[in-house]
Order: C-alpha cells, then structure tokens, then sequence
C-alpha cells in the first residue's frame, strides 16, 4: 500500500522534508506550491548578486525530479485546496508554508507611503509576480533600511551597487530601472542594537566595503572589542574598522543603538524620529524599508506561538499534520539548516504514520514540473549577457507560458 504524503510548500525546507519522505519504501509525495515556480525563498529571497547561494537550486531540482516526487504549482492552500481537503485525502500534511508576513514595529506612522517591509521589496526586487506592481516614491534621495541583520545589508547593497556590478545578478528588470531612476545619495542602516550584537555575517558586512560607487560608514558609535574567541563578533568588528570615509556619490551610513520612535510625514514618509544615545532626532528620508523580521499567518485555524510559528511540538501539530522550515522554528538560520531539520520530522512521519489507502488528489489543473521547465527555459534564454535569467516577473508573463 502507498504512503501518501503531501507538502505545501517549494521552499528549501519542503523539498528536504520531500527528500527525507522519499526513504520510505512506496512513498509518494506531492509538493504543492500556489506559484508555478519551485524554489521558494531560493528564487526570490536570496539576494540576486548572490548566484552562488541560489546554485543549490540544482540540489533542490535533483530532489523534486526524484521517482515517487510530484512538484505541483498554482496550487494555494485555501484557493484551489484547503487543508481540511489535504488531510482527508493523504495520509499526512507537511506545512513549509514559511513565514510570509513582515513584522511590525507598531509605531505611528508606519501605514504611511514610502514605509516597506523587508519581504515585499526584497520580493519585488526578485521579480516575484505579487509585487511586479508595488508601489514606490520617485525621486528617492535617502533611504533608511531599519535592521541590524543580514536582509538589511542585502537591500542596501543591492540599492547601492551600480548596474555593471549587478549584470551578473538576476535583479528584477522593473528593479533594475527604478533603481537607475533614483538620485540616491545616502543609505541608513538603521539599528537598535550595538555593533557587537549586530547579527550581520562578516562576509555580507566585508562586501559593504568593496562597493564601487558607494562608501560605507559608520556613525560615531565607539567600536568595542569583540569577546575573545568569538570569531564572528571579531570578524564583524574588523570589517568595521576597515570601513574608511572616502569621496562618492553615495554613502551608506551604520547607525548602532539608534532606535525608531516615530514615522514622520504629510502624505508620505519624510522623515524618521530615532533615539541615538539617550537623544532624540530626525533623520531625513524618501522611503523607509524595516527589515526586523517575519512571522507565519494563521492558516485555517491552526495556533501560532507569540513568536509568530505554527505550534508544534517538534514538527508534529496534529495526528497526521506535521511543520517545517520557519514556520516550524522561524525565521532563523541558513539553507543549509533546513536539510537535517526537515529529515528529522521525515523519520518522525514515517514512524508515526501508516499508509491508510487514501488516494490524495489529483490537481489537474496544477502547473507541473514540465510547465516549470519552458518557464525557466524563456527566462534563460531572454537574459542579458552575463546574466543567470531575466526573470518574468509578474502573472500576465507567466502565465504566457503553456
């Protein structure tokens, strides 16, 4: 008897889950996704002048064409399937569903336009097809990028790099021409923890200072020695020290122990009111972006914890219902972390579940790995030269495709 298992999500952490499901003898699994692309946050998360991380596409791929491993897009958990149907229909229920949702800081004027959260810019600079039309201020001179992590570095960077740097990427086309369009002549990055407790990776803040156009500094916040044996914290302080002011045309600006109060501006963002050491002031700006992190929505009823994730109890919600990824833990760690994770609650499943003789369903109206294929294949052979893809980036083009 078959074991049928089905995923929601294309994200690397359903494909592993998909990958660890597939050790069990006659499993089948049907990864379902609501975009007719795979991939998840790999597509359009990773920064675009980050071709490296994006290459464990070709993992994930080898994974999702394994025997017994159905990729089924245009499939929306609670449009076209609800997961009270999924359950019926399989024998267990995987949720990779992420966490979508930006984070808050409920402050005034946060609802003003020209103040973004990280996921939409970051997903509209990849030229994911929900954000093809997002709307943004012309004439941006000063941006502020509220965060202390690696996501602010990456909007920054990507704001701040001329095209020649990035024609290897496979930035948005829309992106790329807003981008262009800009006087852009600062960057804050703005941050309410200290240099030490910054979450930056040394790699990522390195590369600020290698920036063509771009001089990256950093405000008059004292550098601490980093804890001695720390080799995180020692490399984020010398990548610091080495960021020198020189003349350009455009400086992006370290703000430490700064913290947001209040979004000021009459009808769209002007400027933000900080609190930098006990001392209140404005900072001038045309478009805010917080990048302070997600949270996973609330899909059909099912509990999140205070920390915005599916509750669960490692990986298990309910008989035959099961979790990974960030909205299992949130939205902590590396790719790579999601491998062991999701191959855990996979030998959880195949232990606990049995195959029942449900039939799971047939999706005929999915977009299927074969429709995949020939989108990919129109992106690769539109991109410009030195280019990875040109990315169709909303649904009228990918929906072109047959």
């Amino acid at each position: 008897m078959t074991l049928r298992i089905c995923v929601v999500g294309a994200g690397p952490a359903g494909i592993y889950a998909a990958e660890g499901l597939s050790k069990g003898p006659g499993a089948h699994i049907d990864v379902i996704d609501r975009l007719p692309t795979p991939f998840g946050l790999v597509r359009y998360g990773v920064a675009p002048d980050h071709q490296s991380t994006k290459a464990v596409t070709r993992v994930l791929e080898r994974i999702l064409t394994r025997p017994g491993i159905r990729f089924l897009g245009g499939i929306a958990l609670g449009r076209e399937v609800r997961l009270a149907d999924l359950r019926q229909a399989y024998d267990a229920v995987v949720l990779a569903t992420g966490c979508p949702q930006d984070r808050r800081l409920g402050i005034p004027g946060e609802d003003l336009p020209g103040v973004i959260g990280s996921g939409r810019f970051v997903a509209w600079y990849n030229g994911h097809p929900d954000f093809a039309d997002l709307a943004l201020p012309e004439g941006v001179r000063s941006v502020a990028v509220i965060g202390n992590g690696n996501v602010a570095l990456d909007i920054a960077r990507v704001l701040a790099k001329t095209p020649a740097e990035m024609a290897k990427s496979d930035l948005a086309p829309r992106a790329a021409a807003w981008i262009a369009r800009q006087p852009l002549r600062e960057i804050h990055v703005v941050g309410r923890r200290g240099p030490i407790e910054a979450s930056f990776t040394t790699a990522e803040l390195a590369e600020m200072g290698r920036l063509e156009r771009a001089a990256a500094l950093r405000d008059e916040t004292p550098l601490p020695e980093a804890p001695v044996g720390d080799k995180v914290k020692e490399g984020n302080i010398a990548a610091l020290r080495a960021l020198v002011p020189r003349s350009a045309d455009l400086n992006v600006i370290f703000r430490f122990n700064t913290t947001t109060e209040l979004f000021v501006g009459k009808p769209e963002i002007e400027k933000l009111r900080v609190k930098h050491l006990g001392r209140n002031h404005d900072l001038p700006c045309d478009l805010v972006v917080t990048a302070i992190g997600y949270a996973s929505p609330s899909t059909e009823g099912l509990e999140l914890t205070r920390n915005g994730v599916l509750t669960n109890q490692d990986g298990r919600i309910a008989d035959g219902l099961y979790v990974v990824g960030w909205a299992k833990r949130g939205p902590s760690g590396v790719i790579p972390t999601n491998r062991p994770e999701s191959h855990a609650v996979a030998e959880r499943i195949l232990a606990e579940v049995q195959p029942s003789g449900r039939a799971g369903l047939d999706f005929t109206k999915a977009s299927d790995w074969a429709r995949w294929k020939r989108i990919e294949a129109a992106e690769i052979a539109a991109a410009a030269p030195g280019a990875p893809r040109r990315k169709l980036d909303d649904w009228a083009a990918l929906a072109a495709i047959p």
